[in-house]
């Protein structure tokens, strides 16, 4: 018994000694990769000739820090927002507008930088909602639901009615292609809108668009909303896709209508995106085609996106600003936003009376400014019923998918 607990000592002295010589290993490596940083900063006329000997001394450690400026430097290029010349973007636009012409199944991917002119900061721009968390930064709170569509909004639903554009896949929530008047059978939205809760108790899957953002409540894998399903009383869930979770909502999302626009589609137009995302969605980019089979990619964006290599034409512009040029250069005007039109306020439920008090946001205000009444618990029914089955619920089928297992 005393050899065993003199084994175990000595066994648990060997752990310690060797965690510390671990520690005190970190330690002097850390101390050498500071000291070698300190004198790859300094011109090297300027270098003593210990500094020197250090450095060849220490060669791996000298190519590990040249390697990481490098990664440095292109990640920062990567980030710049780069301007193409006035002469150059109208060039580019009329190539794209000859490409929109002549594609017979045009495909449009939007993401946050088509907002940025509603006053909606993007999310990877110099400004964006991430680049200042990794700055460590606040980011300043804004209510989304004061914003209106965009031009660039305005234009894609033009397009749309003259059938030039058949699809549109976004990753914004903001709602504004649903407020453009862009009918819900040519939109996928994947990441959710937020101006929709749904009872997921219900089959098929009862819809309530509101007049303010149902998200205050909610956030990553908590998605209850605090209101009830007039139908069933059961809790409602925002339809908001996070980062880290997997959407699987038939609408609004409509992944089934985003894949099979992308299988038909002969050309794909990004606007506004850093296709970060998208890029993971395989299904959207017919990547198992071969590369003459696939269809052609234009990307509208300032700054460096993955796709880039594989785009027939990349432009660097606001997207606000090349769609103006494009709608120009096809002879077609873009019609201005009218918010007397905006289906949203047809499509809207009203709360209930005991739910008035379920929300803090500002709730948008119907035009003319007069409230629309509170209805009857039957017409609040028959209304439900009516947009599950008309153009604002179209998509759901015979009933809600099964969460996947991931």
């Amino acid at each position: 018994m005393a050899e065993e607990s003199e084994i175990a000592v000595s066994s648990r002295a060997e752990k310690k000694a060797f965690e510390r010589a671990r520690v005190l290993q970190r330690e002097r490596e850390r101390t050498i990769f500071k000291l070698v940083r300190r004198v790859l900063k300094k011109p090297e006329e300027q270098r003593s000739e210990e500094e020197a000997a250090l450095l060849l001394l220490h060669r791996e450690t000298v190519e590990e820090i040249c390697q990481r400026q490098i990664r440095g430097n292109l990640l920062k290029r990567k980030q710049e927002e780069v301007f193409d010349e006035a002469e150059e973007l109208k060039s580019k636009v009329c190539q794209l507008a000859a490409a929109v012409k002549q594609a017979e199944h045009l495909v449009v991917y939007t993401g946050a930088g088509i907002s940025t002119a509603a006053s909606i900061p993007d999310y990877r721009g110099p400004n964006g909602v991430w680049t200042q968390l990794q700055k460590g930064q606040t980011v300043s709170s804004c209510d989304l639901s004061k914003a209106e569509p965009t031009l660039t909004h305005m234009g894609i639903r033009m397009l749309q009615i003259k059938k030039m554009v058949k699809h549109v896949v976004s990753q914004n929530c903001d709602g504004l292609h649903l407020r453009s008047d862009l009918p819900r059978q040519a939109l996928s939205e994947l990441h959710g809108n937020m101006f929709i809760e749904v009872c997921t108790s219900c089959s098929p899957v009862r819809e309530y668009v509101r007049l303010f953002d149902v998200t205050e409540r909610t956030s990553l894998h908590r998605h209850g909303t605090g209101r009830k399903c007039s139908h069933c009383s059961n809790e409602l869930r925002d339809t908001i896709v996070h980062f880290g979770e997997r959407g699987t909502l038939e609408q609004p999302l409509n992944w089934e209508g985003a894949a099979e626009a992308a299988r038909k589609a002969d050309v794909i137009l990004c606007l506004g995106s850093s296709l970060k995302v998208l890029k993971k969605y395989a299904c959207l980019w017919c990547m198992n085609k071969p590369a003459n089979k696939r269809p052609k990619l234009y990307i509208v964006n300032l700054q460096w996106t993955p796709k880039d290599h594989l785009a027939v034409l990349k432009i660097h512009g606001k997207c606000d600003e090349v769609m103006s040029l494009l709608m120009e250069e096809l002879n077609i005007q873009i019609p201005v936003y009218d918010r007397s039109k905006d289906p949203i306020f047809r499509l809207a439920t009203p709360l209930q009376p005991e739910e008035v008090n379920s929300r803090t946001r500002e709730v948008m205000a119907p035009p003319g400014g007069q409230e629309k009444r509170s209805l009857t618990p039957v017409e609040l029914e028959d209304e439900a019923s009516s947009v599950q089955g008309g153009w604002f619920g179209r998509g759901y089928g015979k009933g809600r998918k099964k969460k996947k297992a991931t």
